[in-house]
């Protein structure tokens, strides 16, 4: 096979019909993993990425439910020395609370925002985040019926 700068010329793009996507249900306890690795498998598994015919532009990925999301854990003292920001817009509006304090007042959002922080930056992310659902505690999740695998971390 004659090869031209480096590519082979016989590679076809693969694109897969929306109708042909297969597409699970996992559930994931986030119940004293650490932040970074809960967040990195749960956007490998919505953006597909672990599936053969992945492609970066389409949504091939799986659907995500997460419980005990409040009691999710971060390394070292980071639960008082991690910060959080947020700006309205305004002159002297900027807010900031440690992990400890938006992981009180918010719980499960901390875990959101670091999934939402790993995906793509565009329309694509904003469609990949409803496929994650984030429950904060131990309580009967609504997606039952879907019969989701447990996945392990």
């Amino acid at each position: 096979m004659p090869i031209t700068r480096g590519y082979m010329l016989d590679q076809k793009t693969v694109f897969v019909a929306p109708k042909d996507i297969q597409r699970k249900w996992y559930l994931i306890d986030a119940k004293d993993k650490i932040l970074g690795r809960v967040a990195t498998e749960v956007s490998k598994l919505l953006r597909g990425k672990h599936k053969v015919e992945f492609s970066p532009h389409q949504e091939l990925g799986d659907y995500v439910i997460i419980i005990n999301a409040e009691k999710v854990s971060l390394s070292g003292n980071k639960t008082m020395q991690k910060t959080y920001h947020r700006h309205s817009g305004f002159p002297g509006s900027l807010k900031s609370e440690t992990f400890l304090e938006l992981n009180n007042r918010k719980p499960g959002y901390v875990l959101k925002l670091a999934i939402k922080r790993m995906l793509p930056k565009n329309k694509l992310g904003a469609k990949l985040m409803n496929n994650v659902k984030i429950y904060a505690g131990e309580t009967e999740h609504p997606h039952s019926a879907q019969k989701p695998e447990i996945y392990t971390l």
